[in-house]
């Protein structure tokens, strides 16, 4: 009769038989090991190559109707969502928001290309693939980031990385040679449509630069940014000095407008007042006056009483 282990016994207590050891150790090797979605935020986000899914047990095939009423229990669904992510705004932020909330318990796994592809596919874009990345690590919706994502999903790749589901825009994607790169994702039942953001985007933050091209590079020659850094000709460099000097030139007579209209204000004001009281003055001076001088004033009486002494002189003088 064989020697079982010391550690080789059932929940009651009760030793296993070697069958039933090997059954529990392939059953406990089944066990979901999926990294959980992150809780705190006092970190960036991790790269894929950092904390890869080693789990082993089987990902069973999901509807959305199971993901949306929390099923799986014993692990995350985990969402995909893919792009180029330069100069990171919104717009990127609330559709990962919404890849993020799609589902009771998601797992959210960003890919961000590369350079050489996104140049390839795309076109230049302003940040680079280091700057790319580490914009999205920074994103509170991100539980992960795939670096050199691929530009058409595979399924080695989703296999690798066990996705569940696909995330993006509902607008057909054409791109290398398909007219949607999604569309496989789609038949397989694995997308799920997000909605796009109205009024930003990257090309449209482009197109304000680009339009208004001159007042930044006349901003960034302020700030002591060289002509050959702006990439600004020499012609065009003098041509952005001069107008920064007219500039200044120009705010220096605001200012000695707005002073001396200032000024003016409390000249008038001054004179305001100093009309006002000269006003009440000379009521005062007219009214003393009339009180005086007037019909019924004290001057009369003083005239008349005069009048009065002259007469009787003069008939005192007639008299004698």
């Amino acid at each position: 009769m064989p020697v079982l282990a010391p550690d080789a016994e059932s929940e009651t207590g009760i030793p296993k038989s070697p069958s039933e050891a090997r059954r529990s150790e392939a059953m406990e090797e089944l066990e979901h090991t999926c990294p959980q979605p992150r809780l705190t935020l006092t970190a960036p986000a991790p790269f894929a190559d950092e904390t890869s899914c080693q789990c082993q047990a089987p990902h069973e095939k999901l509807t959305i109707a199971q993901a949306r009423l929390g099923t799986p229990v014993d692990r995350p669904v985990r969402v995909y969502a893919d792009g180029i992510f330069d100069l990171f705004h919104s717009g990127h932020a609330r559709a990962l928001m919404q890849a993020k909330t799609l589902f009771p318990n998601s797992y959210l796994l960003v890919g961000v290309c590369s350079d050489d592809l996104t140049h390839k596919f795309k076109g230049f874009t302003v940040m680079n693939e280091t700057e790319r990345y580490e914009a999205l690590r920074h994103c509170r919706y991100v539980d992960e980031v795939i670096r050199d994502a691929p530009w058409t999903l595979t399924p080695e790749f989703l296999e690798k990385h066990k996705i569940d589901f696909v995330a993006h825009d509902d607008i057909p994607y054409s791109s290398a040679g398909s007219d949607d790169v999604y569309k496989h994702i789609k038949e397989a039942g694995m997308f799920v449509p997000t909605q796009r953001t109205e009024g930003i985007s990257t090309s449209d933050i482009i197109t304000r630069i680009v339009r208004d091209y001159d007042v930044y590079a006349r901003r960034n020659l302020q700030r002591g940014y060289t002509a050959k850094e702006l990439n600004v000709s020499f012609i065009n460099e003098k041509k952005y000095r001069f107008q920064n000097q007219v500039d200044k030139m120009k705010e220096k007579v605001k200012n000695v407008e707005e002073k001396s209209k200032e000024f003016v204000y409390k000249v008038e004001e001054k004179s305001h007042d100093l009309i006002q009281k000269w006003e009440e003055k000379s009521r005062e001076f007219i009214g003393n006056f009339l009180e005086l001088f007037g019909p019924d004033g004290a001057w009369l009486d003083v005239a008349f009483n005069v009048d009065i002494k002259s007469t009787e002189i003069v008939m005192g003088m007639l008299d004698s």
